[in-house]
């Protein structure tokens, strides 16, 4: 059923004419502008809808359902290797799985997946004992929809209300509603346009949000108090740097309403007593162009995570009526990478990375430079707290896996500092981990730095689709400061069986070995992140992991335009490319202040309005600046007409430029959900089968879809 279902809606989508013979050619039109003495020209300009947010053009849908429809023209004779691959992707997920419960005052949550649902169930049950009871229903709220995603989650203190955000068209403005636990009703109370948490203060009877400017950014917190319009909401904070963004949460006592705010690199935090939210305020300390902190308090002692002295963040604190005077707890550290802590009663934990690894630490108030660190079984791993809600424990819930070892929650009891399995993912169609191997080498980047990179692979892969040399699917996103974790997957394992190594490159741009390795792959840096990626590939091919021309990979969003520039300089070292929705047009994105995002990304990659050098060094990059004519590898290129994030001109204009210039007549290929945003399809059943496609698409560029028969 759940197969035949994610068919269906891929059907809608579908265009009833006759199947194209060729793909589409976008009009030229002509278009220039120039900036800073630099004349640019962009003759695919006109397919960024002058109505956007609203997409209404005819000329500009006409073109993209044209490209969907050569989408589904050229993958329709592999539509049996992409059913097939969907069943077994499918046949490794328990479809009536469950999260493990979780203790939280009163009650004890959970969720639930039943059988061939696509969304989720939440239940509680009374701490006492006492029966289950379904709280929330995702199926329900997103039948007769064709995208549902839920946002924000939040139950009162008192565990009587529900406060819950849904999107249903993929564009992230959520509304939010409030269900009365008791009585199963919803409140009439109605909030839209929220983008935030939904945090209960001032004795469970308002909420706390922010809501979304047309420009998509949460400027501000505001309070709802139950039973009142919408009109009666009060502004408690506004922001009015444009280029910062606003949040809000409780402290770990819950006694404090902590508002933050802050862009990419400097940061600044106001206190309110929570149960007097429109209160007088404190400010922590005041903003400083590139030192970030975040706090929480115990006690009245206020704790501070900062950068202002070590580039890999030291932890701090100060007393309530002193908060901006901040005396280390926890010096910086060349060798620890310090990325948050999390306050308890009686002890208190920090995180982080020591060469890369995951490190969990448990640390006393008494003596704090102490630190008790939780040991875990592997080599190479991830690791971290997971679902702790209560402020008074005796044992901590973790999640932990690896690239051979599945998604595993833990308790682990700080009496005897046992390590207790709570549950470990079951994979129905099985799986031997036993057959596997994980491996973490460096690779050697053209500047001398050396990056490392994550690999699994079987273990008798000698034996498979050529072994030793052969194919090899590489991975990474470089932005942000984002590690991406050597984590399980089982959707990867339908490569790693036919005979590919899966590699995840630690490139710079993430914070995988420390602050410095994000910044190192920043702004002005940002080149070191794509040359790390093709050194990486090129490296492993001289190790005899696979060799030039048999190396697939794959990114998403800014790791789509990582995509773009790695075919733009070494197009020779790629099998085929998957790139979902890229960040390409970088140049004409950052010149536009009015998009939502552009502001905030201004200290992530350079404003080129005001600055000429950025301007310059953007344009050097901008993977669609950047197409020429050369040959380029098969790609599959994803879009969403909803995507408020890399909107969906990007990689429309993107893949016109390259069916213009490319000299080479291997396949491109672009597919825009027009229902859909950023993550693609909602649904865990229709998403996984946009998987399914894609691993179809990178078995059949590698002459590799025949060995199926389903070619």
């Amino acid at each position: 059923m759940a197969a035949q279902a994610a068919n269906t809606d891929k059907d809608k989508t579908q265009v009833t004419q006759e199947a194209p013979t060729s793909p589409p050619s976008a009009e030229r039109r002509d278009y220039s502008f120039t900036h800073h003495g630099i004349t640019i020209s962009d003759p695919y300009h006109w397919l960024k809808d002058a109505s956007y947010p609203k997409v209404d053009d005819a000329d500009v849908l006409e073109y993209l359902k044209a490209e969907n429809a050569w989408f589904e023209a050229r993958m329709a004779p592999h539509k049996a290797l992409t059913d097939k691959l969907f069943e077994e992707m499918k046949g490794r997920i328990k479809e009536d799985d469950s999260s493990v419960p979780q203790k939280d005052g009163d009650w004890i949550y959970w969720s639930e997946f039943e059988e061939g649902a696509q969304y989720r169930k939440y239940y509680r049950k009374p701490a006492a004992g006492g029966d289950a009871v379904l709280i929330l229903d995702e199926n329900a709220l997103a039948e007769g929809l064709d995208y549902f995603r839920l946002g924000a989650m939040s139950v009162s203190q008192n565990g009587r209300y529900l406060a819950y955000s849904t999107d249903t068209n993929g564009s992230e403005r959520f509304t939010a509603r409030i269900k009365d636990l008791e009585t199963g009703d919803l409140l009439e109370d109605e909030i839209p346009e929220t983008l935030s948490g939904l945090v209960w203060v001032a004795g469970d009877t308002r909420i706390a949000y922010g809501k979304a400017t047309e420009n998509w950014r949460v400027d501000n917190v505001r309070l709802h108090t139950l039973g009142t319009p919408l009109s009666e909401d009060v502004e408690i904070y506004h922001e009015d740097d444009e280029t910062f963004r606003v949040g809000s949460g409780l402290s770990a006592q819950d006694d404090w309403l902590v508002i933050a705010t802050g862009d990419n690199e400097t940061s600044e935090v106001r206190l309110v007593r929570a149960d007097d939210p429109t209160g007088e305020q404190i400010l922590v300390r005041p903003r400083r162009k590139g030192v970030e902190y975040s706090v929480d308090i115990r006690d009245g002692e206020v704790f501070v995570w900062t950068n202002d002295e070590h580039i890999n963040f030291r932890l701090a604190k100060a007393t309530i009526d002193k908060p901006g005077e901040w005396e280390s707890v926890l010096a910086g550290s060349d060798d620890f990478y310090l990325t948050g802590f999390e306050l308890f009663k009686d002890f208190f934990v920090t995180e982080g990375r020591l060469d890369g690894l995951d490190q969990v630490q448990i640390r006393s108030y008494e003596n704090p430079g102490e630190a008790k660190p939780i040991a875990f079984p592997e080599a190479s791993y991830t690791a971290g707290l997971s679902n702790n809600p209560e402020y008074d424990v005796s044992k901590l819930r973790l999640s932990y896996e690896s690239m051979v070892t599945p998604d595993s929650v833990y308790d682990y009891h700080l009496a005897s500092g046992d390590l207790e399995l709570l549950k470990q993912q079951e994979i129905p169609s099985g799986y031997d981990p036993s057959l596997y191997t994980t491996e973490r080498v460096t690779v050697e980047a053209r500047d001398g730095t050396m990056v490392p990179v994550s690999v699994v692979m079987r273990k008798d892969r000698d034996t498979i689709n050529g072994g030793a040399g052969g194919p090899l699917h590489l991975y990474a996103y470089g932005a942000y400061g984002y590690a991406v974790p050597p984590g399980f997957s089982t959707t990867r394992l339908s490569l790693i069986d036919r005979g590919f190594a899966y590699a995840i490159a630690h490139i710079r741009g993430g914070d995988d070995l420390g602050r410095r390795w994000y910044l190192q792959g920043k702004a002005f840096e940002r080149r070191n992140t794509f040359n790390d990626f093709v050194d990486a590939a090129k490296g492993l091919a001289a190790m005899g992991y696979t060799s030039e021309g048999k190396v697939t990979a794959s990114g998403g969003s800014a790791g789509g335009e990582l995509m773009g520039a790695i075919v733009n300089q070494a197009p020779e070292m790629w099998g085929a490319i998957v790139a979902h929705v890229p960040f390409v047009d970088v140049l004409n994105t950052m010149l536009d202040e009015d998009l939502p995002l552009t502001p905030g990304e201004w200290q992530e990659w350079g404003n080129p309005i005001t600055d000429k050098q950025a301007f310059a060094y953007m344009l050097s990059y901008s993977p669609y600046d950047q197409v020429v004519a050369q040959d380029y590898p098969p790609m599959l290129v994803t879009a969403g007409l909803n995507d408020p994030r890399v909107t969906y001109w990007e990689p429309a204009k993107w893949v016109a430029k390259l069916r213009e210039l490319k000299t080479d007549g291997n396949e491109l290929l672009l597919k825009t959900n027009m229902g859909a945003g950023h993550g693609g399809k909602s649904g865990r059943w229709n998403s996984l089968y946009e998987t399914a496609e894609e691993v179809a698409f990178i078995l059949w560029q590698m002459g590799l879809a025949k060995d199926e028969g389903a070619d």
